[in-house]
């Protein structure tokens, strides 16, 4: 008789959750906003890869952003449909010319921003046509937006928090915690047989078919999860 596996032993438990007090708050471009906000702050966010702002509004209110890099406490953060192009600022995809290096992208007018959010990341606007525009995004692949759909100017701060090794176990640990993710995290064909469907064996290896169907129980289903296609291409291929 076997044991629960480690993916179902972990379940929903408090352990594995994102605390929430250690978000500062949302940080969303606000809707329906076009004046001016200066910058309050430097936020750091243990659960971002990137820094936050906390800026102000001229009637008081205040909420954060993430930090376009080159940006400092006391600039001021312009927000609306005729902005200079200055890192920071903020505006539709359809004011901003062609190359320039953008970052919190909407993927709909209104959402708050959705692509180019972490760390030294940023997208690059290719070409506007009409009431659409290319961009390329992050990962090299080109996406079609609304023109109406707003984007920080520039690239967004902590470029290179990657660069960095974690050194030791400690810094994974506390980088997991952070972010609610389990760990350490412990490959299959490492256990023993009682403790995964992968285990046991002279040597690691998966011992038998890796697929399994999409409607299997959970202590069965690990490997891949019903695959289209797993890589191997045996046999000849049809003309």
């Amino acid at each position: 008789m076997g044991k629960r596996i480690r993916a179902q032993r972990r379940g929903s438990s408090p352990k594995n959750r994102v605390s929430s007090h250690r978000f500062p708050g949302a940080s969303r471009i606000p809707r329906g906003v076009e004046e001016v906000a200066t910058v309050m702050e430097l936020v750091h966010s243990p659960v971002h890869t990137a820094p936050l702002v906390r800026v102000r509004f001229e009637d008081g209110s205040e909420t954060h952003l993430v930090a376009t890099e080159g940006i400092a406490v006391g600039q001021e953060i312009a927000m609306g449909g005729n902005v200079s192009l200055k890192p920071g600022n903020i505006t539709e995809l359809g004011q901003i010319p062609e190359g320039t290096p953008i970052n919190n992208v909407e993927l709909r007018p209104g959402d708050g921003g959705r692509i180019a959010r972490s760390g030294g990341n940023s997208a690059i606007l290719e070409t506007r046509m009409g009431d659409r525009v290319r961009i390329r995004m992050p990962s090299g692949s080109l996406k079609d937006l609304p023109a109406k759909c707003r984007a920080a100017i520039g690239i967004l701060a902590g470029h290179g928090r990657s660069e960095k090794p974690l050194m030791k176990a400690g810094a994974a640990h506390y980088k997991a915690k952070a972010r609610g993710k389990l760990y350490p995290t412990v490959s299959g064909v490492a256990m023993n047989p009682v403790d995964h469907p992968h285990g046991g064996g002279n040597h690691q290896a998966v011992h038998g078919p890796n697929s399994i169907a999409r409607t299997a129980p959970p202590g069965q289903k690990v490997g891949h999860i019903a695959p289209s296609r797993t890589g191997k291409m045996r046999g000849k291929k049809k003309e």
